[in-house]
């Protein structure tokens, strides 16, 4: 006998329904306190609905931050979400790929994702529906709550195009090369594009499928999908292109400054600095963060007022935490052992005091409990003791 999973919001009802029956749980203490974190202790099938029953007694503007130990555990739980909510409502924070001290970018369509994420924290627009719409549940490994990011990700502006908008041409081609785009001559991988008369194709880092804007002048007069196999077109795009960035580091006047004035200060990276001053976008270069940019702060730093952070298996969270941590420090110090016998130098930031954030995070993560503040002397952090 085969089983067949629930559709999206199959069992929307239930949340609703169990709050009504459940008026004593002994969580509603948790909800609407700015500062609220939640150990979420229970049998996995459960998770979804409680954070469900959550997500739905917060205010406006407010989501729930969970927490899991891995990014298998995170993708499995947003995807059993979706049988208690609109799917859209709900979406994966996903980790780097890469160490902090390695010389390699993460992906594009990680890069893509949590962008899209980051941008709809700060600027849900509550008329958009999908990928532009508010957030109430941000499903996030625990590797991907400790790192931190740059200030202001999340207004970055996205390249928005729909059917019957009046831009021109250059001005959009502008706009996806600020965007950290590769302009190529057949778009075949995400964070490409292409162009060709009036017509333009776009690899959003975000989606499936690259899209094809077909321009009549400055008007966009269609947007469709189309396949990078043939690259014939399919059907039309409903909602348009939206195309968040392709890096978390863009090469902005600052930014370049900021490299041309290290690059004799931090001899080991000069290299990949230099290229950065001549706002050549270089592979690594996101893990120059912390001296690239203005300031540095976490993931639940960008969670709207009121908001809750739940860990699911808090134990196995600290645990994972505390690996994270010592295996990075393990293979940094095996890059320095590889840099000693001629080969690259790894990106060792420990030594910069420059960026506050990161040692304050660092040390959270020695704290003997969970720690959550918003808006207070350091940031919230998820790590265990030493």
């Amino acid at each position: 006998m085969t089983s067949t999973a629930p559709s999206a919001g199959t069992l929307a009802h239930l949340p609703t329904d169990w709050a009504a029956r459940h008026t004593d749980w002994g969580l509603g203490a948790h909800v609407g306190d700015q500062t609220a974190l939640l150990d979420l202790a229970c049998v996995p099938g459960a998770r979804p609905l409680v954070l469900a029953v959550l997500a739905g007694a917060l205010p406006v503007g407010a989501q729930v931050l969970a927490v899991t130990a891995t990014t298998r555990e995170a993708d499995d739980l947003a995807a059993a979400l979706a049988a208690f909510l609109d799917p859209a409502l709900v979406e994966v924070f996903p980790s780097w790929e890469t160490l902090p001290h390695e010389r390699l970018s993460p992906r594009n369509d990680t890069v893509g994702r949590r962008l899209a994420v980051l941008r709809r924290l700060a600027h849900a627009d509550a008329h958009a529906p999908g990928a532009a719409g508010p957030l109430k549940i941000v499903v996030a490994p625990v590797r991907a709550v400790l790192q931190p990011i740059a200030r202001g990700l999340g207004d970055l502006t996205p390249v928005a195009l729909a059917a019957g908008d009046e831009r021109p041409l250059e001005r959009v081609v502008e706009d996806l090369v600020a965007a950290a785009y590769s302009r190529t001559d057949l778009v075949e991988r995400r964070g490409e594009f292409a162009v060709r008369g009036g017509i333009l194709d776009v690899f959003p880092p975000t989606e499936e499928h690259p899209l094809r804007v077909e321009f009549w002048g400055d008007t966009v007069e269609e947007i469709r999908w189309f396949r990078v196999a043939d690259q014939r077109s399919l059907e039309v795009a409903e909602g348009g292109l939206w195309a968040p960035p392709c890096r978390e580091v863009l090469l902005t006047d600052d930014v370049r400054e900021r490299a041309r004035d290290l690059a004799t200060r931090l001899p080991g990276v000069a290299d990949l600095l230099e290229k950065v001053a001549e706002g050549i976008a270089v592979e690594g270069m996101e893990s120059l963060q912390p001296v690239l940019v203005e300031a540095m702060q976490t993931l639940p730093d960008t969670l709207g007022a009121g908001s809750l952070i739940v860990l699911a298996d808090p134990e196995r969270i600290r645990t994972r935490a505390h690996d994270l941590v010592a295996t990075s420090e393990e293979f940094l110090e095996a890059s320095w052992s590889n840099a000693a016998a001629g080969n690259a130098v790894p990106i060792d930031l420990r030594g910069c005091s420059t960026r506050a954030p990161i040692a304050r995070s660092r040390a959270c993560a020695r704290t003997p409990s969970p720690v959550v503040c918003r808006g207070g002397p350091s940031p919230p952090s998820l790590l265990m003791p030493s």
